[in-house]
């Protein structure tokens, strides 16, 4: 990290405070702070006045954080993605790998929604409309009705 001149002028490759990074990525300034500390973004210079001053790539690296985020992709995780890219190790086997694990967990995630969803539905053709009382019926399609027998 390096000190820099207070003026905007002398701020090395036209860098960003805080607040024009926040609001070019559209993020707020917690996050900005929270990625630092989680070593997503890099420490930025400071300037004499101990400001904040990013370099203008910054905005990429945020957004790229929040897209892999909105992708299913954890802190954890992008953040050894990130890693690697930095180090320049970077295979395209890493991303692969990574991607085609969150598509085969995507897809779990998303049988057991379809279960849940086909449970419910049966529930509801089976006139299903108080919890209790169909729990108590041997028509209900809801899984855990053993456990209303047993009580």
């Amino acid at each position: 990290m390096d000190i820099i001149a207070d003026a905007p002028s002398a701020w090395p490759g036209g860098g960003l405070r805080s607040g024009e990074l926040a609001a070019a990525a559209e993020v707020n300034l917690q996050t900005l702070r929270y990625y630092e500390r989680r070593g997503l973004l890099a420490a930025p210079d400071r300037t004499l006045g101990g400001h904040r001053v990013y370099p203008p790539d910054a905005v990429t690296t945020v957004r790229v954080i929040k897209a892999a985020q909105r992708l299913g992709f954890t802190l954890d995780e992008i953040s050894e993605l990130v890693h690697t890219g930095r180090r320049h190790a970077r295979t395209d086997a890493d991303l692969h790998e990574r991607a085609a694990a969150k598509i085969a967990e995507i897809e779990s995630r998303i049988a057991d929604l379809v279960a849940i969803r086909d449970t419910l539905r049966a529930a509801l053709d089976a006139g299903c409309h108080e919890l209790r009382d169909c729990a108590g019926s041997p028509d209900c399609p809801i899984p855990f009705t053993g456990l209303a027998h047993e009580a």
